[in-house]
């Protein structure tokens, strides 16, 4: 191709393990979602003519070979990839060259099925005298990027007809305070099911505490001085102990790189008090007494929270549609980090850089911020100057 050929906006070239990242993530998710090539060429055609539609013309001739070049070596092989495997399956079942033997069909987690699994488990009951029961958390869909479509639980029925919905209320984990605040929060985007979660957990202090440094370089030493507060409370018998003699901390990552906040030395403090790293995605099912969130942070460039970085433009041609409000996915993720408390959310910010998310909960009054000594901070937020001509 000519350089002419090229938009005057256009970007650098991508690097080739870069490029044979995202080609691996664009597979899965075409496959996930039964698209085939002809599919992904009139999903394109659709789309507005702009830098992106030129790019993604691109991609797609790129992608295609690659396509046909991996489902024949699979069929050299007499093998199958994993989203094959679901594909298949379903397949067999429609058509009737099988038919499963099961009268009840049971999905767990089932706010992160992907199309291709929605599929399968609608053909598994497709018959007459089957039933599908699934259990899932749709203020929970926080796989998209592996393929899950929160709309194939947001609208049950329009996949698998009618059907009886039973709501699990209750919860036994958060304090009520806690639930009403992430709740209230989760609730905004009108696309998630709405639901009165009720708890009979006993508060213990307050449920939700924001602390402001002076600079991102002090968040490990304020969240050292944290724990170490913990841990002297436990001792002192100010702060219930649990079952153990000791209570449990998550520091919880909105990314890997947020394990540098556990505190090191932990001889100091791990007679009352247990700490532990794991990032919010791979937190679901789990709790701990206090709940660090490091990193509360809204950033030009680097890491946030919300996620600021979008996925590359290609992948919205084989992705399942996000939903339309702002950042929902990512609400939903703080949604999960804040309902793994089973006491507090402590969450770290720093000055300038207050998360978006946090200054949310400030203004309804969820939370107020402080420095490290507990002294309530007020900060304004500098207004765009006009331009004085």
């Amino acid at each position: 191709m000519s350089r002419h050929n090229l938009p005057i906006e256009g970007q650098k070239p991508m690097r080739p393990a870069e490029l044979a990242g995202l080609l691996r993530t664009f597979i899965s998710h075409a496959k996930s979602n039964c698209l085939t090539f002809a599919a992904l060429r009139q999903r394109l055609d659709a789309m507005p003519e702009d830098t992106f539609k030129y790019r993604r013309r691109m991609f797609l001739d790129i992608a295609a070979p690659i396509m046909e070049a991996w489902d024949a070596a699979l069929a050299a092989e007499g093998g199958i990839d994993f989203e094959d495997m679901l594909n298949l399956a379903a397949g067999h079942l429609e058509s009737g060259r099988y038919e499963a033997p099961y009268e009840l069909v049971m999905a767990d987690e089932f706010q992160d099925a992907s199309r291709a699994r929605a599929r399968l488990c609608r053909a598994l009951v497709q018959k007459p005298g089957r039933y599908l029961f699934a259990v899932g958390d749709d203020w929970q869909s926080i796989n998209r990027f592996a393929g899950a479509d929160v709309s194939v639980m947001t609208g049950f029925r329009e996949w698998f007809g009618h059907g009886q919905m039973l709501k699990l209320e209750q919860t036994f984990r958060c304090p009520q305070a806690l639930c009403d605040v992430s709740s209230q929060f989760v609730s905004r985007n009108p696309a998630q099911i709405s639901k009165q979660v009720r708890s009979v957990a006993p508060a213990m202090g307050p449920v939700l505490q924001t602390f402001q440094v002076d600079s991102k370089g002090k968040l490990a030493d304020a969240i050292d001085e944290f724990v170490l507060r913990l841990a002297q409370g436990v001792e002192s018998g100010t702060i219930p102990p649990g079952p153990d003699g000791k209570i449990s901390v998550y520091v919880l990552g909105r990314y890997n790189a947020d394990r540098q906040y556990v505190p090191t030395r932990q001889t100091r403090f791990e007679r009352w008090v247990d700490v532990s790293f794991v990032t919010i995605h791979r937190s679901k099912g789990s709790e701990a007494d206090y709940v660090i969130l490091p990193e509360m942070l809204s950033v030009l460039r680097g890491r946030s929270f919300p996620n600021t970085r979008a996925d590359d433009p290609v992948l919205a041609l084989a992705m399942p549609a996000g939903d339309d409000y702002p950042d929902g996915e990512e609400r939903r993720l703080f949604y999960v980090a804040l309902t793994r408390a089973r006491r507090s959310v402590a969450m770290f910010t720093a000055r300038g850089q207050c998360s978006s998310f946090l200054r949310e909960l400030v203004k309804d009054g969820a939370v107020s911020i402080a420095d490290t000594k507990g002294q309530t901070i007020q900060e304004e937020r500098c207004r765009r100057a006009s331009k004085v001509s």
